[in-house]
């Protein structure tokens, strides 16, 4: 397990390094990320400004769900880019460098690429927490606990709809547009929804694992809310992974060499 951690470790700062090369191109990416959240979420302004609460939710507590959803798929884009190249890997048959070496295949997949609209997305979630006034002593391990739960489900999820491409040909663009779903139902109030909506989205399609719960924990901090969302989003991944190693034995070489990374 060691091992495997120092070589994601080194994996991510070679990517890091990678990403931030030229610096004017991230620095850009940054900025027009966060102000795309930003331009967004003045529709959110608008309507609570006019309305003043939505089912019980306040301007801050939507602030705080954009903050949480934003920071989580950030880190993930950041830290597990790859996740959302998975089914082009399969398609191209980019898998086969992976397959032959000795760090166990799907972290290696997740770590192999680093987006620089993640780091923007993640600044800007943060900013949208700590602006909210979330971002307290008392509350501040809750939001790390929110951002990293969040951070995981998504990658979970991406891992899952990409992985689709196991089984089915040319499926990035759907896998894409599920991922884009979940992203948008994300950024709405959990009462907004209800019924069979409701279930599916904590489901199929698992916007409540995203940032409901984890939203749920900061607004109400408790260790044994802390606790379920933990076990939630373990659930979650560990069935995502569960998928990809039944996908991989499917998998048929492209006969690729090269490195990877």
């Amino acid at each position: 397990m060691t091992p495997t951690i120092a070589f994601l470790g080194a994996l991510f700062r070679t990517n890091l390094k990678a990403v931030t090369s030229l610096r004017g191109s991230f620095l850009l990416s940054m900025t027009f990320m966060a102000l795309n959240n930003a331009t967004f979420f003045v529709f959110w302004w608008v309507l609570m400004a006019r309305v003043g609460s939505l089912r019980g939710w306040a301007l801050p507590d939507v602030e705080l769900l954009f903050g949480v959803s934003a920071a989580g798929f950030g880190l993930m884009q950041a830290v597990c880019g790859g996740a959302v190249h998975l089914s082009r890997f399969v398609e191209e048959g980019a898998l086969d460098p992976l397959l032959v070496q000795p760090q166990p295949t799907l972290p290696y997949v997740l770590g192999c690429r680093s987006q620089a609209s993640g780091f923007g997305d993640l600044a800007s979630g943060i900013a949208f927490v700590a602006h909210a006034g979330y971002l307290t002593w008392g509350r501040a391990p809750f939001v790390l606990v929110a951002v990293l739960a969040s951070c995981v489900t998504f990658t979970a999820t991406c891992i899952t709809f990409f992985s689709l491409a196991f089984w089915l040909k040319r499926t990035h663009a759907l896998s894409r547009q599920l991922v884009d779903v979940v992203i948008t139902f994300s950024l709405y109030p959990e009462p907004i929804f209800g019924g069979a909506l409701r279930l599916l989205l904590f489901t199929l399609l698992p916007a409540g694992l995203v940032s409901y719960l984890p939203t749920s924990l900061v607004r109400q901090p408790s260790w044994s809310v802390a606790a379920c969302v933990l076990a939630a989003t373990a659930a979650h991944l560990w069935l995502a992974a569960r998928l990809f190693r039944r996908g991989l034995a499917r998998y048929s070489s492209g006969s690729r060499f090269g490195t990877f990374g």
